[in-house]
């Protein structure tokens, strides 16, 4: 059985801009940086980062959690962090493969950026900011719906749209914060948009059976982001018959 040193100390650090979501403005990141070291210095990090309304842990249990573990931790007890506490689960696993000697590197990303999907701002300022990061070789963009009203934001879209190459694409991610006839009025608008890829968990997790409908209904995508949270809730997901897109966020 291996043993490792284990330290932690929050961060709370402000966003350069605020994040607008359908839950309302996101101005500050809180979480939780941790570390483990083995007998010889190889030294892993990981982030405990939740977000509550996504349906994690709260950052209170995060930390009580750590605070009451010793200062040596084992690998057993690191596998057995139950699943009430995943973003727990998720930076210890981190930091631990990388004192392992796994993990990626930065010179893996940086050739796979074409691979991520860019967050674009919020309202106009979306129209501006898309050809920086196409320059730098993004070709997929997210952004928030849910926000504004409808009627200006399908305005925008379209705009984007006209904007970006053809090679590009846009996912629209309404964070659960549409309701259906929202959900539908956008399904119809980007059926006529070939450029949208999918549109992300328009309605809440509990709305799971309008969702499916909806997916059978129209040709463009739409995938499940806060309905599966956990790996409980993607297996429930897969079983009650979605064979769609499933976004895991893996912290």
């Amino acid at each position: 059985m291996t043993n490792y040193q284990f330290k932690f100390h929050p961060y709370q650090r402000p966003f350069k801009h605020p994040l607008s979501t359908s839950h309302g403005q996101w101005t500050v990141r809180e979480g939780i940086i941790l570390s483990l070291s083995d007998e010889i210095g190889n030294i892993g990090w990981g982030e405990i980062a939740p977000i509550p309304w996504f349906g994690s842990e709260t950052l209170e249990q995060a930390f009580n959690f750590c605070e009451q573990l010793p200062q040596e931790i084992s690998t057993e007890e690191i596998f057995a962090i139950p699943a009430e506490l995943p973003c727990c689960q998720f930076g210890f696993e981190s930091a631990w493969e990388l004192v392992m000697g796994k993990g990626l590197s930065t010179k893996d990303f940086e050739q796979s950026k074409q691979h991520y999907s860019y967050l674009l701002p919020s309202y106009d300022a979306a129209k501006q900011s898309w050809e920086a990061p196409w320059n730098q070789g993004y070709r997929t963009f997210k952004w928030k719906i849910g926000i504004a009203p409808i009627e200006d934001e399908v305005k925008i879209v379209q705009e984007l749209v006209k904007a970006i190459p053809a090679s590009g694409q846009l996912r629209l991610d309404a964070n659960g914060g549409l309701t259906k006839q929202e959900a539908e009025q956008w399904l119809m608008v980007c059926e006529t948009m070939g450029a949208v890829e999918f549109i992300e968990q328009p309605l809440p997790p509990e709305q799971f059976d309008v969702m499916l409908e909806m997916s059978h209904n129209y040709s463009t995508a739409i995938a499940l982001d806060e309905s599966v949270a956990t790996l409980d809730q993607l297996e429930q997901c897969y079983q009650r018959g979605w064979r769609g897109i499933f976004v895991i966020k893996a912290a």
